[in-house]
């Protein structure tokens, strides 16, 4: 049957698509399935601004990029090498890890899976500034790992989401198409920084203007959507908490260390460490947001792990990159 449920204080309804229970089943199944048969609070033209904030947010990134940064790459490419490896094979097997281990209710399983087969945040170049790192490595990684997420992201998703029971039973149920998250990510990650880079060999002195403006006007639209989108479901995030905030936290945090302690035994500068620390633990949760009302219709405990993933690494970024740079002043105090 269907419940419809009103929001406290936001005027709108949530659906629930609830199994009947039978008496004696214990408050934690019932919340599985609940949790399980959400379908937030969203919209199609909700839909359409994320797609334009993350689109403009690569342009902009694009915007940021020289020929100097693709030099450096072939010339010394074990950094970005890493970072890509760090990003796409590391942070997804283990969050399977953590998945197994924790085994939370498939909707979150599913969403930390979803979030860590996606590329970095644009983000993670504001915040490898901030925390004295290489900016170009940062923006660099940032532009070839959203390139690599067209196949990557699906191909990571699924790989990763079939190997559990219980997640592989929650993508059969979405009979998730393959072509179609290609096909979203080209159009809104791919396709967007061609543009962006088109734009600034056309026209660099104008790209030179507006790059700055850009990167702080898309910060803060993805941003509005992501709050407005927890705001509306704020009663739903409430009565679940107690599921995704320390999920997010570990999840995030196992990420941060992956990209450090990788780096280490990999033997990149000081610096090339800093920013891809914080390259694998700022994950692209706009774009898992994304594709979790594009493709999944807004499952619940998808959209409420990418949604506070957005906030919550934020934070966590901002935390991080202060230590280093407090680390970088000791250093150089030292000498």
């Amino acid at each position: 049957m269907t419940v419809i449920i009103l929001a406290s204080g936001s005027g709108h309804n949530i659906q629930i698509d609830k199994k009947c229970y039978i008496a004696g089943e214990t408050s934690e199944t019932m919340d599985t399935e609940v949790l399980d048969g959400v379908r937030l609070n969203w919209n199609p033209e909700a839909t359409v601004a994320l797609n334009f904030a993350i689109a403009f947010i690569m342009f902009g990134v694009a915007l940021g990029l020289s020929r100097a940064n693709f030099v450096e790459l072939f010339k010394n490419p074990k950094p970005t090498l890493t970072g890509i490896i760090s990003q796409f094979v590391l942070l997804p097997s283990f969050t399977f890890v953590l998945v197994w281990l924790f085994n939370p209710l498939p909707g979150l399983a599913l969403g930390m899976i979803l979030v860590a087969a996606c590329p970095g945040g644009n983000l993670s170049n504001f915040f490898s500034w901030i925390g004295k790192g290489n900016v170009a490595l940062s923006i660099s990684l940032t532009a070839s790992a959203s390139f690599l997420a067209v196949i990557l992201t699906p191909m990571n998703f699924e790989f990763w989401g079939g190997m559990l029971d219980s997640t592989s039973g929650l993508l059969k149920e979405v009979n998730i198409d393959f072509f179609q998250m290609v096909s979203l990510v080209f159009f809104t990650i791919a396709l967007p920084l061609i543009t962006g880079y088109v734009f600034k060999a056309k026209f660099p002195g104008m790209a030179k203007k507006i790059v700055t403006p850009i990167k702080y006007m898309s910060f803060v639209l993805l941003m509005a959507i992501i709050v407005v989108a927890f705001v509306n479901n704020y009663a739903l995030f409430i009565k679940y908490y107690h599921h995704i905030l320390a999920l997010v936290f570990i999840h995030n945090a196992s990420a941060l260390a992956i990209g450090y302690y990788f780096s280490r035994i990999m033997n990149v500068s000081q610096q090339d460490t800093r920013s891809i620390t914080i390259e694998t633990g700022i994950q692209n949760s706009g774009l898992g947001l994304l594709i979790v009302f594009s493709v999944f219709k807004g499952q619940g405990g998808m959209a409420l792990i990418a949604a506070w993933w957005g906030i919550w690494h934020i934070i966590s970024g901002f935390v991080v990159s202060q230590y280093f740079a407090f680390r970088s002043r000791r250093l150089v105090l030292a000498e």
